[in-house]
């Protein structure tokens, strides 16, 4: 089953690990980016950079050449674009560029940070036909827009909702998104369960599907397992992830916020704090993370779950921060 073609997951090659290897074809994908292809009034200079760049992908571009550029813009580009393609070049793998984007202060814009996440995310999935998985993995790279209503919990990709939820392009459910209080309607060929979960990668490059995430649900065990395949795929040790409703204070010694709302919540209820009743209900999901083996966490966790949470903004927004179960998980040795 094929699905985000766009992100040019078919164009890398894969280590021995399953991780994912750079190719001058996926280079070229980021040169031919509006931001570096040339327009009508592009310079000389600038065709001869684009056209050569092409050719030999991680050719050395000296500074006299971007310099040349008539265009400013074109000229910042550029060095945005060869900086983020050294750092590329630097890793054994895609996954090891990824995971170091969070371990130093480097410049790289968020656009190609969600964009690695996203082709990792589909070279994790390779094979599987859940349309399910497909969609939480979503939530790892694009903006979603929560709605609570009569109990549901319902995330739909925000830069979808946005753009049609006033022209209709969604019908009743964009709208109903765009005003978080909306009642809640039937929306069987949107929402995705169970059954109709393939009807995913018929329209997968729409992002126009809806994931209800209540604990127990389809879509909250789909997050589950992507959870647990994030983990093991950097750390590699296995975990079980699990939705719940609410963390055991006698079992809570650690936890993961996996976004901003989320963390700064769970750090305020840890530490005592208070948390009024409208911050609490912006809670989306709260999970527990069980390890295999014990001897992946340190000592004084082993055998200690770790419980995970995310959140949405006083919005509606969420935006997942997977970089956080790389780095702020009590491993005994992080990847």
């Amino acid at each position: 089953m094929d699905f985000w073609q766009h992100s040019g997951y078919q164009l890398l090659e894969r280590a021995a690990d399953g991780h994912l290897l750079v190719t001058d074809d996926y280079l070229r994908l980021y040169y031919a980016r509006p931001e570096l292809a040339p327009v009508a009034e592009s310079c000389a200079a600038e065709q001869r950079l684009h056209a050569s760049v092409l050719e030999t992908p991680r050719r050395v571009v000296s500074d006299a050449e971007i310099t040349a550029l008539a265009d400013p813009d074109a000229r910042e580009n550029y060095r945005v674009m060869l900086r983020f393609r050294d750092q590329l070049l630097a890793a054994p793998t895609l996954e090891t560029f990824y995971f170091s984007l969070f371990r130093q202060d480097v410049a790289v814009p968020p656009t190609f940070i969600y964009h690695t996440a996203e082709v990792i995310l589909r070279g994790m999935l390779e094979g599987s036909d859940n349309g399910l998985l497909a969609r939480a993995a979503e939530t790892f790279f694009r903006q979603q827009r929560v709605s609570v209503n009569d109990g549901a919990v319902m995330l739909a990709d925000a830069e979808t909702v946005n753009l049609h939820a006033e022209s209709g392009g969604l019908g009743n459910l964009g709208r109903m998104l765009k005003e978080v209080n909306a009642p809640l309607r039937s929306m069987d060929l949107d929402v995705l369960d169970g059954n109709n979960h393939a009807e995913y990668f018929r329209r997968d490059e729409r992002r126009d599907t809806v994931l209800q995430v209540n604990p127990g649900l389809p879509g909250s065990l789909a997050l589950c397992e992507l959870l647990a395949r994030w983990v093991e795929h950097f750390h590699g040790t296995k975990v079980k992830v699990t939705p719940i409703r609410e963390i055991p204070d006698e079992e809570w010694v650690w936890h993961v916020g996996l976004d901003v709302e989320a963390s700064a919540m769970l750090n305020d209820i840890y530490s005592g704090g208070e948390v009024d009743e409208e911050r609490m209900r912006r809670v989306v999901g709260l999970f527990r993370m069980d390890f295999s083996d014990a001897a992946a966490l340190q000592a004084e966790m082993r055998g200690a779950p770790v419980f995970l949470g995310m959140a949405m903004t006083a919005e509606g927004n969420m935006r997942l921060k997977p970089q956080n179960l790389l780095m702020n998980l009590p491993l005994a040795r992080r990847a």
